[in-house]
């Protein structure tokens, strides 16, 4: 394990460290709150001449996400941080940077989407690009955004996945939060996120490096119709396939390297838990601080904190659950006219063959930043040994917190 140092940083502020160690080729910049931290610290380095980064400050998010796909085609790191509108602004982009394979980095610090106008956080805005193509990764507090800042770029340029990832944070709770970080040293990050590599593919003069170089012209994203648009969507599957593999040997070397460990998922009072919650971000420090609770006083309650979105762990979630007797799903974000939130939807369809299967009840919460202390954790966890007593679940959908 490498020397460390303690610094005290705020979510946006762990980021922008992380990705000033990593010294990327180009940074696309557009400000949103509660983003702007992020590229206002990084703006800092270049001037101050610590990064050899091209700082390209755009006229928009879309622009942004343009740039990225640009730099990251002709062969360079690129990294851009945006929230909410700023990501439903850039969604086309989105889809263009996955399906072109360009492993581009970037923090997405939730904030909900409008309207009304608010700033505060709900996952709304990632929710919604989940199926763009892009890995997600979801953090706790500021630590797991510096070390997710290091590691995305070792997981998104892996020569079996070659994809971009999102490293999500939650608006404010995490992104304006001042806490004690361990950082790497510059050189260890550089050594550790190495040069980066390019697959093999065959170009018009025969085999090149997939990037685009005039000494070995190839063609990306041309026109694609039916009659091989679907075969090359199933490159993408078997990419976001291959990442399940792929993130748990990065987070192995990251191990190794800073002694914190990650995994797909972190389960937490699970061996004997007869009821569990599952969720994502930084509401699950609240939850376990719960489950000790709960523990306390006799309860065999459990938590499963998800670290990845995407690619969906389902095997995984399978095992680690199934002896479960009712999962709980916290769902930062609504998905209008559906049976409930994005995480219970797919909560439930990877359970539905799966032989033994828990009882499955949605909570809609915190949406639009509302505050979600721990007596509302207690309340779904009463829900959850309600449905126990019962044997049923009684309200599929339920919302934490609301007035009516």
């Amino acid at each position: 394990m490498r020397e460390q140092r303690l610094l005290g940083l705020n979510g946006d502020e762990a980021a922008a460290y992380a990705i000033k160690q990593v010294n990327p080729d180009v940074v696309a910049a557009y400000p949103i709150t509660p983003q702007t931290i992020i590229v206002e610290r990084f703006s800092e380095y270049v001037a101050d001449g610590l990064v050899d980064t091209e700082f390209v400050a755009v006229e928009s998010e879309h622009s942004a996400m343009s740039c990225c796909i640009g730099a990251a085609a002709a062969g360079a790191r690129a990294f851009t941080a945006t929230a909410a509108n700023g990501l439903a602004l850039m969604w086309e982009m989105l889809y263009i940077a996955a399906s072109l394979r360009l492993p581009i980095v970037m923090a997405v610090v939730n904030r909900a989407l409008s309207a009304p106008i608010n700033i505060h956080n709900d996952h709304s805005d990632s929710m919604g690009a989940r199926d763009s193509g892009w890995i997600q990764i979801y953090c706790e507090n500021s630590q797991e955004v510096y070390d997710a800042c290091v590691e995305a770029w070792r997981i998104g340029e892996h020569l079996d996945v070659q994809l971009p990832v999102m490293v999500c944070l939650d608006g404010f709770t995490l992104s304006h939060t001042m806490e004690n970080v361990q950082t790497l040293s510059d050189e260890a990050v550089r050594e550790f996120v190495g040069e980066r590599p390019y697959i093999k593919v065959q170009g018009h003069l025969g085999e090149a490096e997939f990037r685009l170089d005039p000494e070995n012209p190839l063609t990306m994203g041309p026109l694609d119709l039916y009659d091989f648009y679907f075969e090359h969507k199933m490159h993408q599957v078997e990419a976001m396939e291959k990442a399940l593999k792929a993130m748990p040997q990065v987070d192995e070397e990251y191990a190794e390297l800073s002694g914190r460990g990650y995994q797909l998922l972190h389960p937490y009072e699970m061996e004997d838990a007869e009821v569990a919650l599952i969720g994502l971000g930084s509401t699950m420090g609240t939850v376990r601080y719960v489950v000790d609770r709960l523990r306390r006083r006799g309860v065999k309650a459990g938590m499963m904190k998800m670290r990845v979105f995407r690619p969906f762990p389902a095997e995984q979630l399978i095992e680690l659950l199934k002896d479960v007797e009712v999962v709980g799903v916290l769902d930062k974000a609504m998905s209008f006219g559906a049976p409930g939130g994005p995480l219970y939807e797919e909560l439930r369809t990877i359970f539905y063959d799966a032989g033994r299967q828990p009882l499955i009840v949605d909570y809609v919460y915190g949406l639009g930043g509302r505050d979600t202390p721990p007596r509302l954790i207690e309340e779904a966890f009463e829900g959850l040994m309600e449905a126990k007593r019962r044997g049923e679940v009684v309200e599929r959908l339920n919302f934490l917190g609301v007035r009516w």
